[in-house]
């Protein structure tokens, strides 16, 4: 074998076998420690120029300032009981129906999704959302679900609604306008399919009654939050329509907001600085690295040549073929990376844009099959074991084996009606 081809078959092994302990997080190390080894391996070896790893990192900024814009917002709307105040109205307007209450919850997190990415639907409102189904005594597995699959099921609806788009379009995110004529009704249908799967799924659960007396006012800070948020959003959506950068704008609001809240509070704000989790930061940039690593082999051109092949087997039966194999996979090496290689793949093959819109429904909505389809699955699965639940593989997969696919169906016709339309 020559060198240069042994050299490429290491660096391909080390860049898989990061991946996969990332996935499985042997004796409960964190993600970012398997993908760190991988990245400083490949370096130390020389099989990636720091050079190479330098320009991965810096591609990667705008992303970097949108995650840690929203989890300083995330803190901030959890700190000041935003989260608490609006879980506790769904649980008073329910008045007494599970069935009302879990429409109501699936609905919020729908806004939160699309207003504050899937990230913040996972981490924040899945604890308050439990603590208030507590009080009100009823089987918390169907709302939490709720808020684990509408993570992934309205993640779509906007570019600010999941880190992902911005890693996937990191090259070139459409307009809001063409993303609306794009993915609007596709977001509808996967909204709609995934709650109409999970209400036949949890229907037993969901027949009970409930008591209705949670109450959290929101306080004057809150609503300071609150105000903030919808200011942080028509900022997004105005720059998103601008075709400009989410990542700055969301970044410097949230900094704006931090020094309003500790001002009138007399807190030192490092304190939400502190709630960033620089070691989700930190994995996204070693895969934007262990990516860019494998592109520079030409490992790439195999997943280019898929794609080319999908696509001359026409539109709609070629994005349905595409959209299915890039949301299964998202379960086998997560969805951050893969939007990374399909980034990547797009743009190469200089994909059709009704097929590129199949790529990204595929890697958006593809993780509601399983808990390691994407980054918000696994934040909510961290989420709940603070809090003493365990939600295994299979008990999630059980769920997600139906609403995925029906959705991803749904939502993928719903993309071939707009390309149609369009014409």
């Amino acid at each position: 074998m020559p060198l240069a081809a042994a050299f490429h078959v290491v660096l391909l092994a080390i860049v898989a076998l990061s991946i996969f302990l990332m996935l499985i997080r042997p004796r409960g190390i964190q993600e970012v420690y398997w993908i760190g080894s991988g990245v400083l391996l490949l370096v130390a070896l020389g099989l990636v120029p720091v050079k190479l790893a330098g320009k991965a990192v810096a591609e990667g900024l705008d992303v970097y300032l949108f995650l840690a814009g929203m989890m300083i917002l995330s803190e901030l709307a959890r700190e000041q009981g935003v989260f608490d105040w609006l879980s506790s109205a769904a649980i008073r307007h329910a008045r007494g129906s599970c069935v009302r209450l879990f429409t109501l919850v699936y609905g919020l997190g729908a806004l939160v999704t699309v207003l504050m990415s899937n990230d913040a639907t996972a981490v924040v409102l899945t604890p308050a959302i439990l603590a208030a189904i507590r009080k009100a005594k009823v089987t918390p597995l169907p709302y939490l679900f709720a808020c684990a699959l509408i993570a992934n099921a309205a993640s779509f609806a906007l570019p600010i609604s999941n880190p992902a788009n911005l890693v996937v379009f990191r090259l070139g995110m459409p307009p809001l306008g063409r993303w609306l004529a794009l993915f609007g009704v596709p977001s509808i249908l996967s909204i709609a399919t995934t709650y109409a799967v999970m209400r036949f799924v949890f229907r037993r659960e969901l027949a009970d009654s409930m008591e209705d007396h949670v109450e959290a006012p929101l306080t004057a800070n809150g609503k300071l939050v609150v105000a903030g948020l919808a200011l942080t959003v028509a900022i997004l959506l105005a720059a998103s329509a601008m075709n400009k950068d989410l990542g700055l704008p969301t970044c410097l609001v949230a900094v704006v907001i931090t020094a309003l809240i500790s001002i009138k509070t007399r807190t030192d704000p490092r304190i939400f600085a502190k709630e960033i989790s620089w070691a989700t930061i930190a994995l996204v940039a070693g895969l934007f690295i262990l990516v860019d690593a494998v592109e520079s082999v030409g490992a790439l051109r195999f997943t280019e040549t898929a794609l080319a092949w999908a696509d001359r087997l026409g539109a709609a039966r070629g994005a349905l073929i595409t959209g299915f194999v890039v949301g299964v996979a998202n379960n086998v090496v997560n969805n951050l990376p893969l939007g990374l290689v399909a980034a990547q793949t797009v743009q190469a093959a200089h994909a059709s844009r009704f097929m590129a819109s199949a790529v990204l429904i595929g890697v958006d909505l593809g993780p509601n099959l399983s808990v390691s389809g994407s980054l918000a699955t696994i934040l909510w699965l961290i989420a709940l074991r603070r809090e003493k639940l365990h939600v295994s593989y299979w008990m999630f997969l059980r769920v997600g084996v139906i609403a995925m696919p029906v959705a991803l169906f749904a939502a993928l016709c719903g993309a071939a009606l707009m390309q149609w339309m369009a014409r």
